[in-house]
């Protein structure tokens, strides 16, 4: 059957925005603040646009059940959830930390920074672990619309 394209899309901008995050690391600890800054909000931007095209496939596509072994469910739901959750509070030390280091309150910035990349890092690994699960080494369950969910049809 193959990999469906707009997982595989969004997975993409989180593993960029993993490794745009990693260069941010680099470039402050070399001082280099104004390349920090714009690497820094292309990882943001890269977050984003992977938010836009989950957040659109689940509303108009759907969300994908585990297809794997029945034995293995509990496990993967455990797992999904870890990775909403930790997701969640990156996203938000990720809008944090880009306003803070955006406005240049920068004792706030530099506390919270390390954090949010190391949560990022996390979201990433686990992100591209479902996506693993869910298309590449199982063949994904069936996929149901949150407006088909909700309303129906």
């Amino acid at each position: 059957m193959g990999v469906p394209i707009l997982p595989t899309i969004s997975t993409s901008f989180i593993v960029i925005s993993a490794v745009l995050v990693a260069i941010g690391w680099g470039l402050i600890y070399k001082r280099k603040i104004e390349a920090h800054k714009k690497v820094m909000f292309a990882a943001g931007i890269a977050a984003l646009i992977f938010f836009i095209i989950y957040a659109s496939r689940t509303i108009f596509i759907g969300n994908t059940s585990f297809g794997g072994p029945e034995e293995l469910k509990g496990y993967y739901t455990f797992f999904l959830v870890f990775h909403i959750i930790l997701a969640t509070v990156g996203a938000v030390f990720g809008l944090v930390s880009i306003i803070t280091g955006l406005k240049t309150k920068l004792t706030i910035h530099r506390r919270i920074g390390p954090i949010t990349s190391i949560i990022w890092f996390f979201v990433a690994i686990t992100g591209v672990a479902v996506y693993l699960l869910l298309y590449v080494i199982y063949e994904g369950g069936q996929t149901t619309s949150l407006i088909k969910a909700i309303l129906g049809f």
